[in-house]
């Protein structure tokens, strides 16, 4: 494989990644149980006919009425959408959470929707410029970004130097580093941002936190009911949204998937500092059928070779998706 951003000539690659500051994938997540891919990709969607007839049920996450959304095919599609709705502007969305109005990292709207999740978006609230020091090699930060250009702060490492700024916070949108927009910026390329700040210098971060929600509004363990019969309205049923061709309605993640992509999430974390939950099931996909690393090495390579995978990452995914296949999790 090509050297790229995450490999250095004659160290340790795994010793270089680890400490970084950590970022994590567009279209993060929990990986909630019974959810499907969106797409983020900038390829056509499917004709309109082709689309599942599906509605889900939306509020904004500081409070509002519910709304009603169908017919998109991809998470900018789902914002469009959701901004029609609240008659609001797309870029507003900041991201949106599963089935809870609070600012809850592990409820993320990430690769997948099951079909009764209810949608809480949250929107542009206070914009906030701070100056950090950077007094050590990790900043502490996860990043992560919402599927339409927006990086944003997922967790932030107790004790690090970001967490000694206190007007920073999870939910925070960078919108700036240096005075350089970023917005558009994909994670892996903000991770390598963050990366090469130079140590004991100031650097200025300009960041927009979410709108504040009502304490009152209790988050919703299920959304209502789409208008359809009644096999899809059990929610175990999940809506994929695909690169290329229609989406469809899919039966929820095999217990081996579920395992398999949570492993290798992990996995990208601890390596690259960034999580991506549909990155890693492409991982697994691509890995499923293969008989050998070497042959799971060029597939990668010939699917995500713009990533430039460190070969040591690459037999540890190998291992965790033959781990799953096994069930020795």
């Amino acid at each position: 494989m090509p050297l790229g951003p995450w490999r250095k000539k004659n160290k340790s690659t795994k010793e270089h990644l680890v400490d970084n500051e950590e970022v994590s994938g567009g279209h993060a997540g929990a990986g909630t149980q019974g959810k499907a891919a969106l797409n983020g990709a900038g390829l056509p969607p499917p004709p309109a006919n082709l689309r599942p007839k599906l509605v889900f049920h939306t509020q904004l996450a500081h409070g509002s009425p519910t709304g009603r959304i169908e017919g998109f095919a991809n998470v900018k599609e789902l914002y469009a959408k959701i901004a029609e709705a609240f008659n609001i502007s797309p870029p507003e969305i900041l991201f949106c959470t599963l089935n809870t109005h609070k600012i809850d990292m592990e409820k993320l709207l990430g690769g997948q929707i099951g079909l009764e999740d209810f949608i809480f978006a949250h929107i542009k609230g206070l914009k906030k410029e701070v100056e950090v020091y950077k007094s050590e090699d990790a900043l502490g930060l996860t990043i992560t970004d919402n599927g339409a250009g927006y990086a944003f702060i997922k967790r932030i490492r107790e004790g690090s130097v970001v967490d000694k700024v206190k007007v920073i916070s999870v939910g925070d949108h960078v919108e700036c580093i240096n005075g350089r927009n970023i917005v558009g910026t994909r994670h892996y390329e903000v991770a390598r941002m963050l990366k090469e700040l130079p140590k004991n210098k100031p650097f200025t971060l300009k960041v927009v936190e979410p709108m504040k929600s009502f304490e009152m509004l209790e988050p919703r363990s299920k959304g209502g009911k789409p208008a359809s019969d009644g096999k899809i309205s059990t929610g175990k049923g999940t809506l994929r949204l695909r690169s290329m061709g229609p989406a469809t309605v899919e039966e929820e993640p095999t217990e081996f998937e579920e395992k398999a992509v949570k492993k290798v999430d992990d996995l990208l974390e601890s390596y690259m500092g960034i999580r991506d939950s549909e990155l890693a099931a492409t991982m697994v996909e691509v890995g499923r059928d293969k008989k050998n690393p070497d042959e799971f090495a060029m597939a990668l390579d010939e699917t995500l070779g713009d990533f430039a995978f460190p070969d040591e990452f690459v037999f540890d995914v190998w291992g965790a998706i033959g781990d799953a296949k096994q069930e020795r999790f």
